[in-house]
Parts: C-alpha cells; structure tokens; sequence
C-alpha cells in the first residue's frame, strides 16, 4: 500500500545492511539530522507534519520501522530481544546514510525502541525526544516503579493482549467505524484526543492498515499462563518484544555514557500510556471488565508513568538531564493534537542541542 507523502516530503527505498524499507525526508541534506521512530499500528507517514515543520538547520529522517509500512515484509522481530532488532536497523539506516551522530525521536513504541538505542550506542544521540513513550521496563504485567513482574512469567504482556478481532478487521483493510475493534474507532478513541479527526486521517489510517500480519509479525504468538489474565508474551513480534519479560536490565538506562539530553513529552489525556491505561490489564480487571481479577496487591494497573519518572529521575542524579512536558487538551499523539505547541517544546530542545 503506497500512502502519498505532502509536497514537502520526498520518499526513498533505502536498502542498509540489515533492511530495505521506505525512507521519508524533508529539510535540508546538509541539516542536522533528526532520525524519527514511529508507534505500533502506524508507519513514518506520522511524522511528516512534524519533519516538514523542522527549523531550517534541521533534516528530518523517517523509516517504516520492520513490520510496518512498506518495510521488507519478510524481516522479522526477534522478541527475544526485546526491541533490539529494531533499534539495530534505526543505527544501520543512519550508517546506510552515512550518519555517524543524530537526534532521535521515538512515539509510543517508538520510544521503547528508543530506550534500547540509548542504552546500546548512547555516543550516537545528540539528543532523545520521548513522545507518550512505553515504559523502559516494558508494557504488561508489572507493578511498582521498579517493574516488578506480577507473576514471573509476565502473565499479561505480549501478543495475547491483541483481540483476534482487530486482527481480522486489519485483513479485511476495514476502514468503517461499524466495530469498536476497526482501527478507525481505535484511532479516535486512543489516540487522538477527544472528538478530533485530524485532516489526514485517512492516511494515517492506511499506514495503520499496513501493518504486516501474521504469528511473527502483528500480533506475534501467543502463549498461555496459568496465571491472570492467562495469557504471557510468545517470541516474536514487536508485541512480544515489547513484553517487560525482554526488556533486560533497565538499570543500564542510567548507567550511560554519555547522557543525551532528554525531552519527554506527553499528553494529559493519553489514555494509552498512564498510570492506569484504558487497555491495561490491571486497569480492566479492577473496572470489571476481565473477570478473576486477583486484585490490586497482585496485579494493579502498571504506573506506566510514575516507571518512566522514576527511571528519568535516576538518570538525572547520575549526571543525566532531563525535561517532563505536560501538553494539555492532547492525547497519546500530541504533534498530531496540537502541532504549534508541540513544536514549541521540540524546536527549543533541538536548538539548545545543536552539534
């Protein structure tokens, strides 16, 4: 499926040593570079507004991450490390273009891929924007600000979590709002803010239903727990990838050197990554919605954010720094809610870390 880019965007089939995929530009070749890594469900085309809006020292470099979009649909993620396939292919695209440094911008799943780039090859980052990002201890089955596991097969992450319905309506390209399980209702109620249909939905609803399908693709293969909600994260796919069960030690986050100074930026209505997320287990145990909850001492919602501040926190006593911004009235996609203000907060980030 080819999406049309905007005027200002021009696109590419780059081919690095590790994948072939779709490659969007904007800006100026010789401008600082600015590598942005999209979510889960959606492809680069997300970011043209934001990269076509870049001040003129910049050039934006968007990918269709692996599984996604016109990337090569026979690259596979291997969960078993957790998001390392993707962040290897963000480092080989950037050699493939002969990039040695860049800013890095990562958008929900994005931003887990981004968390694994910093801990590997932090030398490489002039600077990290976090937008909605997951977690660093991953998405599912944890509890505490330190990500402990509710059980110890991380019963509730993974690609279990996926209704068999989404993926059926993905196959069929459904583009109706005549399910709630469509991506279009998806879309509207999870990530745009309330009541808003951005201009370009119809594209970002293609790149939604693009999405490369299949037991090691989306959703990835599921596993069975004997334990609540009964379902634990399989080895493929970036669903499982994003499972806290792959996400290794995350102390290393604050054990980088260098510390790329970072922007997390968020919405304050993101019902996606919260303290209590609409399609968290906890949350929908303890709302009723799945039945046999164990009850808030086992298995409370993950503090998705209160996990996130606390990492960012131990990576600012160790020489790290780092800003939380709050966007009002947005929700899991903030630059696309509220450009201007969101590239109000972006633009001075990059421009105070100029190479």
């Amino acid at each position: 499926m080819t999406i049309p880019t905007l005027p200002e965007v021009t696109a590419e089939t780059i081919s690095s040593q590790r994948l072939a995929t779709r490659v969007l530009f904007a800006g100026p070749e010789g401008g600082a570079p600015v590598l942005f890594l999209h979510g889960n469900l959606s492809s680069a085309t997300w970011w043209e507004e934001v990269m076509v809006s870049l001040p003129p020292l910049f050039r934006g470099i968007a990918p269709d991450q692996r599984g996604y979009g016109e990337a090569d649909p026979d690259a596979r993620t291997d969960a078993t490390r957790g998001l390392g396939d993707l962040a290897d292919d963000a480092f080989a695209l950037l050699d493939a273009l002969d990039i040695d440094k860049a800013h890095v911008v990562g958008s929900s799943m994005g931003g887990a891929v981004v968390w694994r780039m910093m801990t590997d090859a932090p030398e490489r980052l002039l600077s990290v924007t976090q937008v909605a990002p997951g977690s660093p201890y991953g998405y599912g089955g944890t509890k505490n600000t330190q990500g402990t596991p509710c059980y110890p097969d991380f019963a509730g992450s993974g690609a279990g979590l996926v209704n068999p319905e989404v993926v059926r309506l993905i196959g069929e390209q459904d583009r109706s709002l005549d399910s709630p399980f469509g991506l279009r209702a998806a879309l509207r109620q999870l990530v745009y803010k309330a009541g808003a249909v951005p201009e370009r939905e119809e594209e970002l609803l293609s790149t939604a239903l693009s999405t490369h399908l299949g037991d090691k693709a989306y959703p990835g293969d599921p596993a069975a727990s004997p334990n609540w909600p009964y379902v634990a994260p399989g080895v493929w796919g970036v669903n499982n990838g994003l499972s806290p069960k792959y996400a290794g030690d995350v102390s290393r986050l604050w054990q980088i050197v260098p510390k790329p100074p970072l922007l997390w930026i968020r919405g304050s209505d993101d019902l996606t990554v919260s303290d209590a997320a609409a399609v968290d287990m906890g949350a929908l145990g303890m709302a009723g919605v799945i039945p046999n909850w164990p009850g808030a001492e086992v298995y409370p919602p993950q503090p998705m954010l209160a996990q996130t501040r606390y990492v960012l926190a131990q990576y600012a006593e160790r020489g790290g720094s780092f800003r939380e911004v709050v966007m009002p009235d947005t929700a899991h996609a903030p630059f696309v809610d509220d450009l201007a203000a969101f590239n109000t907060h972006f633009h001075a980030h990059l421009a105070v870390h100029l190479p």
